[in-house]
């Protein structure tokens, strides 16, 4: 399973580090998930990027 996180930050104009400061997520789980990374993402980090990113589970999370 991949993710749109870049697209989504890059469409939104946000960085990392904004995403960060906002969601109390770190930056290095962030930049696991930007880069696809990341072997697993919780459900409580999942619900704070698409709370603050206004998106829904289905815009992130895309099946390759």
């Amino acid at each position: 399973m991949g993710n749109n996180f870049s697209e989504i930050l890059g469409r939104q104009r946000k960085t990392i580090s904004e995403i960060s400061r906002n969601t109390g997520i770190s930056r290095s789980a962030l930049t696991k998930i930007y880069y696809e990374q990341s072997t697993s993402i919780s459900f409580s980090t999942l619900k704070k990027l698409c709370d603050e990113l206004n998106i829904t589970p289905n815009d992130l999370l895309i099946k390759k």
